[in-house]
Formats: C-alpha cells, sequence, structure tokens
C-alpha cells in the first residue's frame, strides 16, 4: 500500500487553501481555497480534520475529502485547536467586557464535534497556555486556573476530578502518550528562594513527597519544559531577561534535566553563551542543544547527559529531527542567512548543506524526506513566500507571494507515528528542474589591517572547531572525526614540509631539534643554561597545547596566551644560544 500524501495548509492575505504535498504541490481538488482573510487554521491530531476562521466563521471539514463536519458562528476566533482523538473543537478569543457586561463573556468554548452544541465555556484572559492539556486517549485534562491546576476526567468539564495546590505554580506541561498520565509542573522563586520544577504521576499530587522527580534551581525568570516521546524525561531550559555579568544580551539560560525515575542533573556545556534550541530525538534517548556564542556549538547528548557527537561550531540557532529520528538539520534562522546543515543521525555524516536565506519558518513534513521553509509576515512583510524541499538542498516547489499580497503561516499535515517508514538516507541531490541551493564557503572575517597580510589562524577573529566524536573508546578517550584527523594529518604534513625546507647550516633558525634534544652544550654561564632550559619547557607545553587544539579540544583563555607567545620566545632562545 503506497503512503499517502501529506497536505500543506497555506493562508495569507489570499485566503486559505490545501496543497497536496510533495513531490508535487497542487490545488487539493477537494477543498475550494476561501479567498476571505483568515484569522487561523489548524489540523487535528491524526491530519483527518481540518479547521480554520476566515472572519465569519468558524468551518471543520474532513481533509480527505472537504466534507464539510461543522460551522459555527464565532467570527471573532483568533485560534483554534483539537483534542487529541478529534472528539472536541476549542476556540479562543480576544477577552473583553463592556458597559453591558462587566464580567466579560467567556472566551474559552469547547465545542462537541458531532452534535455541534456548546459544552463549556471557561475564561482565559490570557493567551499564554490558552489551551486545555489532555492525554492522548482524553482520559486527562487540564488547565491552569489562578496559580492551581485544574484536572477533568473523561471529558466531564462540568465537575473538577483533581486539583494541584501548589503557591504560585506558572507553568506546566502533560506528559504525551495515554496512562498514567505525568505533569511537570514549575513554580518561580521568591524572596530569596529557589524556583523549582517538580514531576507528578496522576492522580497522586500531594505534596513534596508526592512528586517522582524535584529539580530546584536560581537564575530563571521563565522556563520551557519539553517532554520525550516516551514520557520518561523533561528537559528544562531556564532563563534570566538580563545577564547580571554583562557577558550575554540574551540573559543568561541554564539547561536541567529530570527523570520520572528520580534522577536530576544539570547539563554541562562546553561553551559559554546563550542556548538556542533545544530538541529531543524521536527515539527519546538523546538530545541535541545549540548553544554558545556566535559560531554557536551544537552537540547530542544521552540520558546521562554525557555528550555524544559535537558538530563543532557553526552560524546556526536551532535543530529540527526527522519525525522518523535518522536526520538532523541544525539551521541558523533569524538573524543569520539561514544556512541549513543536514546530518545523517546514524553516521553522523553531513548529508548537504542548503540555504534559505530570510526563512522565518521551518517544519519537517510527516514522510521524513521534504521540509518546508517560509518567508512569512509580520516577521517579514518583503519577499514572502515558501519553498518545499528535499532534504539533500533540492528545491522541488517555490511559490512567492504577488506584490501587496501577504503570506501568514504554513502547516503540514499530521498523521499518527508509523504513517511514514523510515527510509534510506540519501547523498546524492534528488532530481529537480529548480535545482540545489547550497550555502557558499564561509571565509572568517579579517580587519581592514590584516587583509594585505597572508592568512594565519593568528588572525581568525573566531577559532572554527570541528565536529567530533564525543564516544569513548577502549582507553576512554575521545575520538577524533573524520574531519579531525584530515586537519590533523594536512597541519602536521606542512609542518615536515617547512622543516625540510629549512637550510641545514644554521641550527638555530630550526628550533624544533633543540626543543626536543636531551643532550645541549653547555654555555659555561650556568645562568644562561637556566634560561635556556626555561625556554625550552615552556616551548614544549605550547607544542602539546597545540596538539591539543588541532584534536578539537577548546582552550582557555591563559592557555591561548601561552600559545601566542611562541614567537617571542622562540626569539629569545635564538638569542641566547647565539651568545654561546
Amino acid at each position: 500500500m503506497a503512503p499517502p500524501i501529506p497536505l500543506l495548509a497555506v493562508r495569507g492575505s489570499d485566503g486559505t487553501t490545501l496543497l497536496c504535498g510533495p513531490p508535487t504541490c497542487e490545488q487539493h481538488s477537494a477543498f475550494h481555497r476561501d479567498s476571505r482573510l483568515s484569522r487561523c487554521l489548524t489540523f487535528s491530531r491524526d491530519g483527518t480534520l481540518f479547521g480554520w476562521c476566515n472572519g465569519n466563521n468558524v468551518s471543520v471539514v474532513k481533509s480527505s475529502d472537504g466534507f464539510v463536519m461543522s460551522t459555527f458562528d464565532l467570527p471573532k476566533t483568533s485560534l483554534l485547536d483539537f483534542s487529541p482523538l478529534g472528539s472536541i473543537l476549542v476556540t479562543w478569543q480576544p477577552y473583553s467586557k463592556g458597559p453591558d457586561c462587566p464580567q466579560g463573556d467567556a472566551n474559552l468554548q469547547l465545542w462537541d464535534l458531532e452534535s455541534g452544541k456548546l459544552i463549556k465555556a471557561l475564561y482565559q484572559k490570557k493567551v499564554d497556555a490558552w489551551c486545555p492539556s489532555w492525554s492522548e486517549d482524553e482520559q486527562v485534562c487540564a488547565r491552569s486556573v489562578n496559580n492551581e491546576l485544574h484536572f477533568y476526567e473523561n471529558n466531564d468539564f462540568n465537575a473538577i476530578a483533581n486539583k494541584l495546590h501548589m503557591q504560585k505554580v506558572s507553568d506546566f506541561v502533560l506528559s504525551p502518550g495515554g496512562q498514567p498520565s505525568k505533569v511537570a509542573v514549575y513554580v518561580p522563586g521568591s524572596k530569596g528562594a529557589p524556583s523549582f520544577v517538580r514531576l507528578y504521576q496522576y492522580p497522586v499530587l500531594g505534596g513534596p513527597t508526592a512528586a517522582l522527580a524535584n529539580k530546584s534551581f536560581f537564575k530563571a525568570d521563565r522556563v520551557t519544559m519539553q517532554w520525550n516521546r516516551k514520557a520518561s524525561a523533561v528537559l528544562v531550559t531556564a532563563s534570566t531577561e538580563v545577564d547580571k555579568t554583562g557577558a550575554s544580551y540574551y540573559g543568561e539560560q541554564t539547561l536541567h534535566y529530570l527523570a520520572v525515575n528520580g534522577e536530576t542533573a544539570l547539563v554541562q556545556l562546553a561553551k559559554n553563551g546563550p542556548i538556542y534550541d533545544v530538541a529531543w530525538s524521536p527515539n527519546s534517548a538523546e538530545f541535541c542543544v545549540v548553544y554558545g556564542f556566535m559560531p554557536a556549538k551544537a552537540t547530542v547528548f544521552n540520558l546521562k547527559c554525557d555528550p555524544v557527537f559535537d558538530f563543532g561550531t557553526g552560524p546556526r540557532n536551532a535543530a529540527y529531527y526527522s519525525p522518523q529520528g535518522n536526520i538532523l538539520v541544525l539551521a541558523g534562522f533569524g538573524n543569520l542567512r539561514g544556512q541549513m546543515e543536514v546530518w545523517d543521525v546514524k553516521k553522523y555524516k553531513q548529508v548537504s548543506k542548503p540555504q534559505a536565506p530570510d526563512a522565518t519558518h521551518f517544519s519537517w513534513c510527516p514522510d521524513g524526506e521534504h521540509v518546508v521553509t517560509a518567508t512569512c509576515s509580520p516577521r517579514l512583510r518583503v519577499s514572502n513566500g515558501y519553498k518545499i524541499w528535499h532534504y539533500t538542498g533540492s528545491v522541488l516547489h517555490k511559490w512567492d507571494a504577488a506584490a501587496g499580497s501577504e503570506l501568514w503561516e504554513v502547516r503540514w499535515q499530521p498523521f499518527p507515528d508509523g504513517s511514514f517508514p523510515e527510509q534510506a538516507v540519501r547523498y546524492q541531490a534528488a532530481p529537480s528542474q529548480l535545482g540545489t541551493t547550497q550555502a557558499p564557503p564561509t571565509q572568517a572575517y579579517r580587519p581592514p589591517a590584516l587583509r594585505h597580510l597572508p592568512a594565519s589562524a593568528s588572525t581568525k577573529l573566531h577559532e572554527e572547531e570541528p565536529p567530533q566524536n564525543m564516544r569513548g573508546g577502549a582507553s576512554g578517550e575521545r575520538s577524533l572525526s573524520k574531519s579531525a584527523l584530515k586537519n590533523q594529518k594536512k597541519r602536521e604534513a606542512k609542518k615536515a614540509a617547512k622543516q625540510d625546507a629549512r637550510p641545514e647550516p644554521e641550527p638555530p633558525s630550526d628550533p624544533a631539534p633543540l626543543i626536543n634534544s636531551h643532550s645541549e652544550p653547555s654555555s659555561g654561564d650556568p645562568e644562561t643554561d637556566k634560561k635556556i632550559k626555561n625556554i625550552k619547557k615552556k616551548l614544549k607545553a605550547i607544542e602539546e597545547l597545540k596538539e591539543q587544539q588541532a584534536a578539537g579540544k577548546v582552550l582557555q583563555k591563559n592557555q591561548m596566551e601561552k600559545v601566542l607567545k611562541e614567537d617571542q620566545l622562540l626569539t629569545e632562545l635564538q638569542e641566547l644560544q647565539v651568545t654561546q
């Protein structure tokens, strides 16, 4: 049986439309484009239903044949969502009150899709965490009300089945999957007390002793919590608005790990700077972190929070795993140039390096073969449009908004897990009439005063780090990646060529034999001999640091200062030996 063809929903100033997805993108024959301005759109979790609001009403249709399931007279609806099994439609409109209704109208509605009747109307003034959270079997539903969590069972919203009483609960995330449901809750610190995140298993919610795991930390104005797919662990990114040390414009971030078995850890990152993105692998056993001052590092960690593979440094601030988890895209969007690095996760081998400048949106197609990038308004009001790519870098379809028109949103139709089996990773670009877009090779910035001089490592503004396999071998040492080994061999060959080219009659001009020599003639002056010995000792230490740097290790500031003094020490050594 052939796999289904995903749909792509497109919303803009020209209306709402559905396209039959890659490799070709044509208008869905069963869905007629709605030319009215759409406020929002969404698919159900399994992709069988599609809903949107066009400013007059909210419509829900079947994705396959366009059959109209329900229509609701809700012209002001700004947000839509379905319950996991598609039985309930949730609508939200901005909260407002007037002289006729000082209390305001209940602006969050839950609708039964089969009958079209209103199940419950609730008040939800804030747009943050506006939608209730369900377990995938819809047996448990939770929402935050006045700093406490209310739980409902079996979609009965007339009775609160359970509550989590905890002072100032400001955020929560319900675990994916079915029963038993788990919930991660965040309580910000106050009056010198630390912030903390706790994990509970429903319905046991009473007090800290009932918690599956507890992690407290300072320096947190807000947090982002992410469950893995198996609901066995949570990653918590804690952020402060201001970095009091003044080192970062982005504030300060830390990454914490909590498992349902009670294990917690602070994820140790190898480079200072902000944490741009954190992404769980669909296998729930690894996660990728993009972090550090530009050029940023990207590292994959296992569930022990040990590094597995380091992708080195580059212009990136986002990470996206394919739905099957076999491909990882590292990208630099926003204020970066839109460079994407596509990696085969199993082999840790780079597949392609396409570039999507000015992209404001990226998402994987459920088939794990294609992606869409888009430039949307209001983030960018010029050059609006989208491209559909094969992960090998080929552009398969391109659409640009006409002059005076805007693109607001693109969204793939979701599918249940297992709908698209994992395919073998291809390295040859897929055929395309639009060709491929590969990122041009980047060159390190050089100050104007140094541009007329030959390039050397000492003139680089940033030290580039190659990818590195962090898995320990039998000896426990970290092995180098192929590119790192290749670069190391080049350096060694270049060094050997320089040494062979030096004239033999002038031993002082070649410091290498002097450094490695064990028996040196005495100058007759004990003080001079002592100075020569000390300089050779420093030079030997510098050689060791340079070898470590070539192997991919990040040197500390004081170590870099030592390396920069090499030429000065060689000059002093030659002067001392000439006077012998």
